[in-house]
């Protein structure tokens, strides 16, 4: 029996295009999400979260009847788990909305239905945490429900162009189900679909992220590295990436999302032997603290300093703040007494307040260019330094035309710059 509707769970960063995707491509998709506004939203045609043509998406989907969001599943085909996996404070993977989303399909489980896990998880979840709790229904996981892994591999603002366009992994608990969940997404995906075990796409999704991690990592230690040896770091990355086997990324003030930030603690909670993993994450996470050591240097002639921090997204152009360095930054400051003021012209709700770019900066003796949002190349320093108190500027996204900020009048450091 072929597939024809399908029920996500979970409409957020992930669920939401997805389910809008399937919708499009002709399924008949019921959205589920805890939140009674994301509901409310969705079925109304509005979206919750930032993303380029989601919009247009999912107003079309709703429009057309084959998208609706509800509080709480119902009978479908296949059933798609895409809820968020947040680390605990001990950096293991929080598995409880997998339990709970699981648990919540048993009662409209049915006998050739389809369970597909979307969520990031540790290897050998689908198999040893995922089947157990669907084999409570009563059916056979693999034989009467089948059941697979199938990770996402998109970055935030291109999400519907990789959805579409990248390679995907499906990794079947048997053949039956990798193939069998093959034929839900070969109606959405133009790359190839990649047929494995369970076990093997959950590490292959991890490793796609910690890979990236790691090298980050490399160019962050070396930033400290060339600090403690007063070099400039930026200076020696350009040199060492004329080498035609070398690219070396840039330094910055840490790794967030839910993804990069996230994913090499899940292998590194599984094995004892992940040891250049779990260094790479510790040197990532340490990036917001050195950062703010360099700020407190910037303000220290300065009573009672005010720091402008400009962008609380994790990366720019998106509205995402999960695992952002910027807000572990802005706890620093605040916990060591330097006031401040945020502006970010794509993030709406904020653990701290916001101001206006305006009265982020007047009266402000630091910029700090904490993401690296299109806007923030763009702006115009003359007039901005009439607004602060002391012209002095802080990029360490190394985004900003520094030259045309000095020549304005202000004081402008980069990060991984030798520190003037």
């Amino acid at each position: 029996m072929g597939i024809k509707s399908i029920c996500v769970l979970g409409l957020g960063y992930i669920g939401l295009p997805t389910a809008s995707l399937f919708a499009a491509g002709g399924y008949g998709v019921i959205g589920v999400d805890k939140d009674e506004r994301v509901v409310n939203m969705i079925n109304r045609g509005l979206i919750h979260i930032e993303e380029p043509g989601l919009n247009t998406l999912v107003r079309a989907a709703v429009n057309s009847g084959q998208l609706v969001a509800k509080h709480s599943p119902e009978a479908a085909d296949a059933f798609i788990i895409a809820v968020p996996t947040p680390l605990t404070e001990d950096k293991k993977a929080d598995l409880s909305f997998v339990k709970n989303a699981a648990e919540s399909i048993l009662p409209y489980l049915r006998a050739g239905n389809l369970v597909i896990l979307e969520s990031t998880s540790p290897p050998l979840t689908t198999q040893d945490f995922l089947v157990p709790i669907l084999a409570q229904s009563g059916l056979v996981p693999g034989e009467e429900v089948l059941v697979a892994h199938c990770p996402e591999r998109v970055l935030p603002g291109n999400i519907l162009q990789e959805l579409v366009n990248n390679n995907r992994i499906i990794g079947g608990i048997n053949p039956a189900s990798a193939l069998k969940a093959r034929e839900v997404y070969k109606r959405i995906v133009q790359g190839d679909i990649v047929l494995t075990d369970a076990a093997s796409a959950e590490m292959a999704k991890l490793m796609e992220n910690t890979f990236r991690d790691v090298n980050i990592a490399l160019v962050n230690e070396l930033c400290l590295v060339a600090a403690e040896m007063e070099l400039d770091a930026l200076e020696v990355i350009r040199l060492a990436n004329m080498h035609p086997r070398v690219s070396l990324h840039r330094p910055g003030p840490g790794v967030g999302g839910h993804c990069l930030s996230v994913d090499p603690w899940f292998i590194v909670e599984k094995s004892r032997q992940a040891r250049l993993i779990r260094l790479a994450r510790e040197v990532n996470d340490s990036m917001p603290y050195y950062v703010v050591e360099r700020i407190r240097e910037l303000v220290g002639d300065i009573a009672e300093p005010v720091v402008t921090i400009l962008g609380v997204s994790y990366k720019g152009n998106v509205d995402d703040t999960r695992e952002s360095p910027s807000t572990s930054i802005c706890r620093l400051l605040q916990e060591s007494g330097v006031k401040i003021r945020i502006y970010d012209p794509h993030v709406r709700n904020y653990e701290v307040e916001q101001s206006d770019f305006e009265t982020a900066c007047l009266g402000s003796d630091l910029i700090v260019v904490a993401a690296d949002h299109q806007e923030f190349k763009y702006l115009a320093p003359a007039e901005i330094g009439v607004l602060m108190r002391h012209k002095r500027v802080f990029d360490t996204r190394n985004c900003l035309n520094t030259k045309k900020w000095e020549e304005a009048g202000f004081f402008a450091q980069v990060l991984g710059r030798k520190f003037k």
